[in-house]
């Protein structure tokens, strides 16, 4: 009976520590509970200020290095956890080391997503610290113990040793911040090496007890560094990197040649090179307007070892070829199958590199500008092929180290875009035009109507044509009235037009011809197709510069009459950025950004493009971009630019 008793007495007790503390495993993280009650983060933070405001108060707390960490640490918490302090928003992020961040289901889920940062952050303090260990002395009493197992020639040169390592864990932490796989690696041996040559030179334990814990660290975090590396690229690297090393060396040589003493001795010079390498000092001084020496060979060592370690830590580079003939045809395929959206067709344009889903029946076309893969528009595909699809991109991007954005989003598939862990913001408005309800009655469209009465009083015609049916010599007339249209420059477009028109890649596609009374073709409307729905999509615009006005207009409301007569219903017209912003905005904010907007428009035609296809009374339908992070917004403007055409790049002017 006594033993039951105590048995019941254990259980009891036992479920009574389970009420007491319980540790729940939930898909968002874990969950702490105390005494049946859940637990937040801010919680805890919370609670730690306001032991030190209580602290303060009362005249029991002094301003100590340990109450400004205690205080850092309570702001931390609360603010990694500001989600969860209003029930309105509770639960609706994902635990992280960092700050918690929304759930991203197409994403690979990382809790460590801010181990690479702040690895960076500890590289460069170890490899402070570990620097400052090697140049000065060791403590006296531990260089007396050192001196009884080890020659002091041996402590010299751990010391010299030290001092690269240090400076090669320095130069990693910019590669960790960018969550480099092989600067991980090289970080984790540099730290271990570290580690016991502080305590080989000078007994420093507290330096290698650093250095071993930021590698457990590490370690244990190793899944957060993504980005991985071309084993091409890396053999050709470790091929160059030793001639980029052997290069500088030879220089650093010949530079303290060249400024040592004629007396000086080949050893003393080689022995110079290496101390001046290493930052110590060597055999030979240097004066006057020559003092400087030994630092400029210090600094040109640092950056022919941040040569060396740029090209071994490159990453895995996105596909530099272009797609070839059955990938081409293959995109093909899919755009006919299923592009229905009116941004499909330009997924076609050459300079364009393909992404498919696993099995194929999807796919992106994509650019890689700036360090952004630039998506064009949407996916193109089956819609259950489309959730692996956004997988294997974000994974692509992430393992490249590349930031994820698209231009040219629609509403539709927004929701899978954030499952995807990304952010949208209104870009512009595509104007789309009913054909069946359009008129050149009434007083609103008067203008048009007064360009095309004029236009063909001066004899001119449009025709609407296939492009498959052109013959070679009205071809010519196309790209001889493009050329004279861009005056040198290069075709603009990535989201939203095609690059050019070719009679074997687009030969479904129209062309509405104008020509003049004497025949001469004059200007041109290019139209993509649709698949699936009965639309097509303005792609090219162009005229001769001296014809006269109106003709564009005139173009445009041939094309429609005659796409209506061709059983098109809808026809997209130019794509009109930010339109709502200056001419419909809903804040201050917005009404702030559409007056800045007006004075881009003499370089980017925002304002002048929205008016023109107002004359047609479209249909407004939003178009977005879609990006990662805020931060990296900037980025990511300056990709769109690139992309389409409207900034020069620097290094082409």
């Amino acid at each position: 009976m006594p033993q039951r008793l105590a048995l019941a007495d254990t259980r009891r007790y036992a479920d009574h520590g389970l009420r007491m503390l319980r540790l729940d495993r939930h898909p968002l993280g874990p969950r702490v509970y105390v005494l049946g009650t859940r637990v937040h983060e801010w919680h805890l933070g919370a609670a730690v200020l306001l032991a030190l405001l209580v602290g303060a108060l009362t005249d029991r707390l002094d301003l100590s290095l340990a109450s400004g960490i205690a205080a850092f640490a309570g702001v931390w918490l609360v603010a990694k956890d500001w989600r969860d302090v209003t029930p309105s928003q509770r639960d609706t992020t994902e635990w992280r080391l960092g700050l918690h961040g929304r759930t991203a289901p197409l994403r690979t889920a990382r809790r460590a997503d801010s181990l690479p940062r702040l690895a960076a952050l500890g590289a460069l303090l170890a490899g402070v610290v570990n620097l400052a260990s090697a140049v000065t002395p060791n403590i006296g009493w531990r260089d007396h113990l050192l001196l009884q197992v080890a020659p002091l020639q041996a402590l010299r040169l751990t010391h010299a040793i030290a001092v690269p390592a240090s400076l090669l864990l320095l130069a990693t932490a910019p590669y960790l911040w960018r969550r480099r796989l092989g600067a991980l690696r090289l970080a984790l041996v540099l730290l271990v090496a570290l580690a016991a040559l502080d305590l080989v030179k000078g007994l420093d334990v507290e330096a290698a007890a650093g250095s071993l814990g930021l590698a457990a660290i590490l370690w244990l975090g190793r899944d957060a560094f993504c980005v991985r590396h071309d084993p091409v690229t890396r053999r050709s690297a470790l091929r160059l990197a030793p001639a980029v090393g052997a290069g500088g060396l030879l220089l650093c040589g010949l530079a303290v040649w060249i400024a040592a003493p004629e007396s000086a001795s080949f050893v003393s010079i080689v022995r110079e090179t290496f101390d001046a390498l290493l930052w110590q000092p060597g055999p030979l001084d240097f004066h006057d307007e020559l003092g400087g020496v030994d630092e400029a060979v210090g600094v040109f060592g640092l950056l022919a070892l941040a040569g060396s370690l740029a090209l071994l830590l490159r990453p895995l580079a996105a596909p530099r070829a272009l797609p070839d003939v059955d990938v081409r045809r293959a995109a093909r395929r899919l755009v006919r199958r299923h592009g229905a959206d009116t941004l499909a067709y330009f997924k076609l344009r050459h300079d364009q590199h393909y992404l498919f889903s696993p099995d194929g029946r999807a796919f992106v076309g994509y650019r890689v500008e700036a360090g952004v893969l630039l998506v064009s528009g949407d996916p193109v595909g089956a819609e259950d092929a489309l959730p692996a699809l956004f997988r294997r991109l974000g994974a692509f991007a992430e393992t490249r180290g590349l930031k994820l954005a698209a231009i040219g989003a629609g509403e539709a598939l927004l929701p899978l875009w954030r499952q995807l862990g990304m952010r949208s913001l209104y870009l512009g408005d595509e104007g789309v035009i009913d054909t069946e309800r359009f008129s050149l009655e009434g007083r609103a469209i008067r203008k048009v109507r007064q360009s095309v009465s004029r236009l063909e009083k001066a004899g001119y015609r449009a025709d609407l044509i296939e492009v498959g049916r052109l013959h070679e010599s009205e071809l010519a007339e196309l790209e001889s009235i493009s050329g004279r249209w861009r005056d040198g420059a290069g075709e603009r477009g990535f989201a939203m037009s095609l690059d050019a028109v070719r009679r074997d890649d687009h030969a479904d596609s129209l062309v509405l011809l104008a020509r003049d009374g004497d025949g001469r073709a004059r200007g041109f409307l290019h139209f993509a197709p649709s698949y699936g729905r009965p639309a097509v999509s303005l792609s090219l615009m162009r005229r001769d510069r001296d014809t006269p006005n109106g003709l564009t207009e005139f173009m445009v409301a041939r094309a429609i009459e005659q796409l209506r007569g061709r059983g098109v219903r809808e026809a997209s017209l130019n794509f009109a950025v930010f339109a709502r912003l200056i001419h419909d905005p809903r804040s201050r904010l917005e009404r702030l950004i559409g007056r800045a907007l007006l004075l881009a428009d003499r370089c980017f035609q925002i304002e002048r493009l929205y008016r023109f296809n107002a004359k047609f009374f479209p249909r407004w339908e939003p178009r977005y971009v879609v990006f990662e992070r805020r931060l990296g917004f900037p980025r990511v403007g300056l990709a769109a630019l690139w992309a389409e055409g409207q900034l020069p790049k620097p290094w082409r002017r």
